[in-house]
């Protein structure tokens, strides 16, 4: 059996964001765009436009913050097709969390 390593030693940086209702996408220094479904982060997809559009590059642009969603993703995962982790309980509490502030 073989196995696959993926080298990510020189990783491309966040040059842009781009979030519309259903995609988050992100521009990448070596010229690639990457767009992956906004399912794969809930907190992203249940926040506010306003939320979602307040985010800030982080780690010289390695990652994205949403302070306000309390979310952060990393060009890692982006690259690596590896949606959120959290789990359905940890969400459930966040979801349960906001409603309580409304």
């Amino acid at each position: 059996m073989t196995s696959l390593t993926i080298e990510l030693s020189e990783m491309p940086t966040i040059q842009h964001v781009t979030i519309t209702d259903d995609t988050l996408s992100v521009d990448l220094s070596d010229g690639r765009t990457i767009s992956v479904p906004l399912a794969w982060y809930p907190r992203l997809l249940h926040g506010a436009i306003e939320e979602r559009n307040d985010y800030r590059l982080i780690a010289g642009g390695n990652g994205i913050h949403w302070n306000q969603l309390d979310e952060d993703i990393s060009i890692k995962n982006l690259i690596l097709g590896q949606p959120s982790g959290e789990s359905q309980t940890s969400l459930q509490r966040w979801l349960n969390s906001r409603v309580a502030k409304v």
